[in-house]
Order: C-alpha cells, then structure tokens, then sequence
C-alpha cells in the first residue's frame, strides 16, 4: 500500500507560483497529479516516470508547469509558474501498485492510490 501526503497549496494572484510537493511511502512506477476545480471534472494534469525518465503533461499547462522527482526523498513536485484562475481546484498525487507500465498516465482511473488533496486558488 502506498501513502500519499501532499503539501504546498494556497493562495496566489494572477501569474503567481506555487510548488506541490507529494511525498510516498514507497516505490512506484508512476505519479500523477490531478485537479478538480469547482462544477468541474477531474482531469490529470501532469505525470512523471520513476526517476524522471519521462514526463507527461496536459496542454493547457505545458510550458507553465513542470513536475519533478526527488528520489532520495521519495518525492514528486508540481511547480506552477503564470498560474491562472482557471488553474484553482483541488490538486491530488496519486500513485501505481508497484512496477506497473501505464500508457496513458493522465488517465485518472489508472492510479490505485491517492492523496488527500491540497487547495490552489488563483485570484483575479
């Protein structure tokens, strides 16, 4: 079983920054970050390969976000450059059982486990 834990939402202006962090409790093959904004879909916004041998993004934050992987620390940044308030929902990571290959890794039903979900609210 994996354990999620994220952390670094908030508040910020139009064209402000934030760094999401999730931290796991062990290996996995991919890590996903999604979002939920308000009356809105889920939808998967960017993934990263163990080791950060690939990385994979939604085209609506392609060149303003990027994620990365910290392996000694077990875990996986989003960093949100120019963020939008279309950009405001509820973020989650969320992870594979083990050493699974996924070929579409923004595909929210594809993760076994998830995190509890960190705020980003981009004002105006």
């Amino acid at each position: 079983q994996v354990q999620l834990v994220e952390s670094g939402g908030g508040s910020v202006s139009t064209g402000g920054s934030l760094r999401l962090s999730c931290a796991a409790s062990q290996y996995t093959s991919f890590v996903g970050w999604f979002r939920q904004g308000p009356g809105k879909e889920r939808e998967g916004v960017a993934a990263i390969q163990a080791n950060g041998a690939r990385t994979y993004y939604i085209d609506s934050v392609k060149g303003r976000f990027t994620v990365s992987q910290d392996t000694a620390k077990s875990t996986v940044y989003l960093q949100m450059r120019s963020l939008k308030p279309e950009d405001t929902a509820m973020y989650y990571c969320a992870a594979v059982g083990g050493n699974v290959w996924l070929r579409d890794p923004l595909n929210a039903e594809k993760y076994d486990y998830w995190g509890q979900g960190t705020q980003v609210t981009v004002s105006s």
